[in-house]
């Protein structure tokens, strides 16, 4: 295996701490090492051993409604969508007590308000000195329409259309006011200097948005925007306005696909290949011998119960397949108004794989379609190694099967492999989300437009 200097020189491994109540695995919540993550507490703990392990950020996810669709099956999982702390919320106080990992917190375009969403997401970069990002998600979940006065899930080109413009109200209202536009002079009196405020006046199909907004410019100029879906409308946002993406590949070359796809569209954009980290989802499970790895797995999977299984696959699949033969294949799949690339994700697996029902809820129970990795810290570091100088990824999302030890196994043994290959930092070089991952500060768009204009 090559070492990053020989094929990506200079760069090195970006890494997400994703929380998830009691850990990712789907049955985490009953093992008996799992935090109950209803506290303060445990999200604090969690924060601070990514941010001493040098973590780029943690990520939160976020669903606005409980999923009850199927109520045996939803009261055996703690992964509802109820958690004590809407993300923002959490995020605020986590900056409180940490000092360099970024802050990535989920918010939909489907149920959101863009004015709401900018003023919050530019809050939270103030409090946390440029830390904030906002992961952009479209919402699917027939459930959670319920609760936004629809009577049905929005279609999924309407979401994206929606979330299209909803980014761009959101990008406008940040560059509200120049970096300078609050001399705060005393002796003059002038405390705002209106030349410098911007009025974004945006009139589309979904937004009438006036604006400017009523927060100072934020210090990163726009938290980083982060973007989850890896289907066709949702490659093409991201090409457009994602900095980070969250996805989910299990093989190498679809790793690499996926890579050089939404990397090559970005040049239409007016963009380059490092304005964009590709960062999917991985659920490492680490021993100290792959026998140990395999056991922490196999106690896992024991605690998985059937109903919980047919609940997973409904919300991954969007199709209820109980009263199906847990061993029989795979039926012919309904079009559905579910995530189109999981869905697609999922499928493949259970084709590819020969899996029958069972063993295909069995398969996604820890990573929900992301990328599992079972054995040793060498084993792991290898694979992760092989997907980033491959150019299958920038970096990783790692989903701790079990919090807290999950996040602490692969903190006091996975890193310190991958720091001896140089593929981790061992400092943070910035003070900022955007100058740990590399990536540049937004120029204000209507400071460009008139520069331009001048020009």
């Amino acid at each position: 295996m090559g070492r990053p200097g020989e094929f990506r020189p200079g760069e090195r491994i970006r890494l997400g701490a994703f929380h998830y109540i009691s850990g990712h695995h789907i049955a985490a919540w009953r093992h008996p090492a799992a935090a109950r993550d209803d506290r303060l507490e445990d999200y604090v703990r969690f924060a601070q051993a990514a941010e001493a392990a040098r973590f780029d950020a943690v990520f939160l996810a976020d669903s606005v409604n409980v999923r009850l669709l199927h109520p045996d099956g939803a009261a055996r999982k703690a992964h509802t969508g109820i958690t004590p702390f809407e993300p923002l919320t959490i995020l605020s106080a986590l900056a409180a007590v940490t000092s360099r990992i970024g802050l990535i917190g989920t918010a939909s375009t489907t149920f959101s308000d863009p004015f709401n969403l900018a003023r919050q997401f530019a809050s939270l970069d103030h409090i946390s000195g440029g830390r904030a990002g906002w992961n952009l998600v479209t919402s699917n979940d027939p459930e959670a329409a319920l609760n936004f006065g629809h009577a049905a899930p929005v279609p999924h080109a309407r979401r994206y259309e929606r979330a299209e413009e909803f980014a761009d109200v959101v990008r406008g209202l940040w560059d509200s006011f120049g970096d300078d536009a609050f001399p705060r002079d005393r002796e003059s009196g002038v405390y705002l200097d209106l030349e410098k405020m911007h009025v974004l006046d945006h009139e589309g199909a979904h937004f009438r948005v006036r604006g400017p907004l009523n927060v100072p410019r934020p210090p990163q100029g726009h938290p980083v925007i982060v973007q989850a879906g890896s289907s066709e409308p949702g490659r093409e946002l991201a090409a457009r306005t994602a900095e980070v993406i969250f996805t989910a590949q299990q093989t190498l070359a679809e790793a690499q696909a996926f890579y050089a796809d939404v990397k090559g569209r970005l040049a239409r954009y007016g963009r380059a290949a490092e304005d964009l980290k590709i960062m999917p989802g991985v659920f490492p499970v680490v021993g100290r011998t792959r026998a140990e790895a395999q056991a922490k797995f196999d106690e896992l999977q024991a605690l998985l119960q059937p109903e919980v299984g047919f609940e997973l696959l409904r919300v991954q699949l969007g199709v209820d397949l109980r009263g199906s033969d847990p061993d029989g294949p795979l039926p012919e799949l309904p079009p559905t108004l579910a995530s189109q690339s999981r869905q697609a994700l999922v499928a493949e697996l259970a084709r590819r794989e020969n899996l029958s029902i069972r063993q295909l809820y069995e398969r996604i129970a820890g990573a929900r379609g992301h990328w599992q990795l079972v054995g040793t810290a060498a084993d792991i570091a290898d694979q992760l190694e092989e997907r980033f100088v491959s150019y299958g990824a920038d970096g990783f999302n790692v989903m701790a099967p079990v919090l807290p030890g999950g996040l602490i196994d692969f903190i006091e043994l996975v890193l310190p492999e991958l720091r001896r290959r140089g593929l981790f930092r061992t400092e943070y070089e910035g003070q900022t989300l955007r100058e740990n991952l590399g990536l540049k500060r937004p120029e204000n768009q209507f400071v460009r437009s008139r520069r331009q204009a001048a020009e």
